[in-house]
């Protein structure tokens, strides 16, 4: 018990120290707003022009897709994760065996580190847009089930970790797996849902969703927070996506620790 509360409180100065770190650099968190109603307005103008006279595509309906897209770049600013880049990082230059031996693993280091850099961009990204789209864009931001939505964002947030420190794992067989790392992020940006809803593609694209972690970043989320669910000819309530993206999470999660210990054994044996 004294164990797990003392890696409690190691854990909890993690996430205070880096929010304290990155708020020397909160004027880098603050470009974001510019990056991000900037997207949105891009977005807003391009699908005003697609759905012309039309009132759905896809079924969807013009506001319905605008409050997608707001969704889905709030999200994005509240679960973005650098932890493939930082394992990589750590790998290459050798610095990760100093993590290796202290008293909680580098994954919980990592984990906590992202929370302490989200809770910055809360204040300074996810506010100010929020405060915007509703402000300056007049976008109904309210979420359909404010407590299903935290909860599905939470998830998103989890996924995406495990997915990126998966990523950064394959570093202590390739050393550099920047590669990886940029054909994951062009396969996530399409297949997310982030770019464009996943309705708009074929049927067996929209099927093989299910099987791979990108929907339940974005799309799943952004749909909770519409409301309404459907996938490949699949509609489900609120609480069965979630259902869904929780059962996804856990596996992924049991697949990220199989790699992570596949991982910590290659790098024993790289250092015996």
């Amino acid at each position: 018990m004294n164990s797990l509360k003392y890696q409690w409180q190691i854990c909890r100065a993690v996430a205070g120290v880096t929010y304290k770190e990155w708020s020397a650099y909160r004027t880098h968190s603050m470009v974001s707003i510019i990056v991000g109603p900037v997207y949105f307005m891009v977005q807003y103008f391009i699908w005003t022009a697609v759905y012309g006279d039309h009132s759905l595509l896809g079924g969807i309906s013009l506001p319905q897709m605008i409050r997608y897209f707001g969704a889905t770049a709030l999200i994005g600013y509240l679960i973005m994760d650098f932890a493939d880049w930082n394992l990589s990082m750590l790998v290459r230059t050798g610095k990760f065996l100093t993590f290796h031996l202290r008293p909680i693993h580098h994954r919980s280091f990592a984990l906590f580190q992202k929370i302490g850099h989200r809770s910055l961009g809360f204040l300074f990204e996810f506010l100010p847009c929020l405060l915007i789209f509703i402000f300056i864009f007049g976008v109904d931001m309210r979420p359909a089930s404010f407590p299903w939505t935290i909860l599905s964002v939470l998830l998103a947030f989890m996924m995406n970790f495990y997915v990126n420190y998966t990523i950064g794992l394959t570093s202590f067989w390739l050393v550099q797996s920047n590669g990886i790392r940029s054909a994951f992020m062009l396969v996530s940006g399409i297949f997310s849902g982030a770019l464009i809803p996943l309705d708009f593609f074929p049927h067996w694209l929209q099927v093989t969703q299910f099987f791979l972690p990108f929907q339940y970043i974005a799309y799943m989320p952004a749909m909770v927070f519409t409301g309404h669910y459907s996938l490949g000819g699949l509609e489900l309530s609120i609480q069965q996506a979630v259902g869904m993206q929780a059962v996804a999470v856990f596996i992924t999660f049991g697949f990220n620790e199989l790699v992570r210990r596949l991982a910590m054994k290659q790098f024993t044996a790289v250092g015996s």
